[in-house]
Parts: C-alpha cells; structure tokens; sequence
C-alpha cells in the first residue's frame, strides 16, 4: 500500500512531519540539530515541525531553543517543570504532534538526520512504524556501554513478552494512527521502545551505526540502564514472578527427596550433626532466595501502588504555544 504523496505545488498542502527532541544539557546541540533538520527537509516534499522538548535542562538548553524558535516557524518547544525522564518527554512532545507521522530522535546527533529520508520512504510503502537499531556495537561508547546494552535487550528478551533486536533505539517513525494509540496510554514509568512494539501495526526495522556525540555526556550509566531494564520488564509481562514460583517448586520436591535420606539415616544409625558450616551456608542461601522473591513481588506492589495515584508523568512549565496562564497547575 502506498501512501498519497502530492508532489505538485499548490494542488494540495504538503504532508507534515512533527519531530520530537528531548533536550537535557544539550545546548551546544540545538543549533546545529536544526540546521541538519532544515538541510534534510529542504531536499524533500515535505512540511515538518520540531518540537523540542527541554526535559529540566540545568544549562542554557532552553534559551539555545528560543533562539530558534524565534528565528524558524519550525522550531517549537515544551519545557517540563523538571527532569522527569526521556520517555517522560516523548509523551510530552507526542500530545502536541500534529503531523501526518511522528518521527522521535536523540538531540546530541547520534541518530543521524539524513536517514529521515529513508525512513519516509518506507513509511510512504505502507509500514506504520519505521524503528532503527544498531547494527554493529556502538564505536563512540565505552565497554562497558555496549556490554550492558547488550544484556540490558537480552535480559528484556528472556523474561518480557516483547522482543526487541539489540540495539533498538528510541530513532524512529510512527504513524499518527498509532500515535493515536500510544496517547491513550495512561502508564506510570512509561517505556516507549517497548510500547511501539507491542502496539503492532505493520512494523519496518532498518539498521543504523550511530555517529560520535557532538557535544556533553551521556546521562545512561550502567545503574540506570540496570534500573530501566527492571523496570520495563516488570510493565511488559509477570513472567518474573512465575520464574520465582517455579524456583520455589523447584527447591520444594528438593526437600522432599531429601526426606528419604534422613529417614534412612536414622534406621541406620547415621544421626549426628554435620557442622555448623553447611546449616549457615544453607539458612544463608534459602534467606536471600526469599528476600530476592520478595523483592521482585514488592517491585510489581510498587507499581501498583504507583499507578494508583494517578500522579501526572510530567508538569509542562512553559510551551512555545500555548500562553503561560493556559497551562493546568498541579
């Protein structure tokens, strides 16, 4: 199926892409982001917006967007109240989108601009989501970056009921009907690359090598890349507490072929203690196992205890298009 694309001037308004861009310290990107966005669109058909959104920034990344917003119509921003998160910021820019597709991209220029025109392209031929990954480790990050990304997609792989390719990045495409969808989701935490996919529609995944950051440092480090991976687990699937029951039934018929042994023991006359060494270890061992699956029970509880209060994911402070009175007051 292809999509109507009106390629003659003035029969028609031109198809608009909404480009969302969370910014935390990214001031020294701003500027140039816009301009490789204005080169790649000045060689295509298309109208586009971009919408930054400024993700409780503590340098100049805000007034760095200003300066575009006043200088291009294209150019629009939210800023958040405070640092809320990148998949926090996606929803944000997401409510305000209102091109025929929405394209989500990194501010440091990582995800390269000029594969936006590819991306159309496969949209154009039907698909309704259009998502990059890596194809090769990443050449610009640190060992233990690549290391822990790659068990971070395993890990999400083996005990989630999504499956992601490694490297699957927050770069990609979707179509306003599945944006349509993803709006309607009221999650707390929300975890974007895992939402894309498990809404369906047709789906396109092309591979990518991400370009050096221009400027800054990554704010992923292994805790939170470690945390994000719990967490986006726990809201994609419950099979982590049916791997615990089955370790609990597992450790269960253990003792109870154990009764056999002590009950021949005893007629035996083989009923002295072993040691104190071998009970420690064993209390030791089934006391953390019990911790660990109370852990992940009270982790599922938090949760729920999370999303019961119904708290919003952000607080927008200021946007480029709404009026600072506007705006809802928590």
């Amino acid at each position: 199926m292809h999509r109507y694309h009106n390629t003659i001037p003035g029969t028609k308004s031109m198809k608009k892409i909404s480009i969302i861009i969370p910014a935390h310290n990214e001031e020294y990107n701003i500027s140039i982001m816009v301009g490789e966005l204005q080169k790649v669109f000045s060689g295509i058909n298309y109208d586009f917006e971009c919408i930054f959104v400024d993700d409780g920034s503590t340098d100049n990344t805000l007034n760095a967007i200003k300066v575009q917003n006043a200088l291009s119509s294209h150019v629009k921003y939210v800023e958040l109240s405070r640092n809320f998160g990148k998949d926090q910021a996606l929803q944000a820019g997401m409510e305000v989108a209102d091109g025929e597709a929405v394209i989500t991209m990194d501010a440091d220029l990582q995800h390269p601009p000029s594969l936006i025109i590819e991306m159309i392209k496969h949209w154009e031929n039907g698909n309704d989501v259009v998502y990059t990954h890596r194809e090769k480790a990443n050449a610009h990050a640190k060992i233990y970056q690549n290391i822990s990304s790659r068990l971070f997609y395993k890990t999400i792989n083996l005990l989630s009921d999504i499956k992601m390719e490694d490297g699957i990045a927050d770069y990609r495409l979707i179509d306003k009907k599945v944006v349509a969808q993803l709006r309607q989701f009221n999650e707390y935490d929300p975890f974007f690359r895992g939402m894309v996919k498990w809404v369906g529609f047709k789906q396109k995944a092309i591979p990518y090598n991400p370009t050096a950051r221009l400027s800054g440092e990554t704010s992923y480090s292994a805790y939170k890349l470690f945390k994000l991976a719990l967490n986006s687990t726990m809201s994609f699937s419950v099979r982590p507490l049916y791997a615990v029951t089955l370790i609990g039934l597992v450790f269960s018929l253990a003792s109870v072929f154990y009764i056999p042994y002590i009950l021949i023991s005893h007629f035996l006359g083989y009923t002295q203690v072993s040691g104190w060494a071998s009970l420690i270890a064993t209390i030791a061992f089934f006391g953390g196992l019990q911790l660990f699956v109370l852990g992940i029970i009270g982790m599922y509880l938090g949760k729920l205890f999370m999303q019961a209060k119904q708290r919003p994911n952000y607080i927008i402070r200021s946007a480029s298009y709404v009026n600072e009175d506007d705006l809802i007051k928590f």
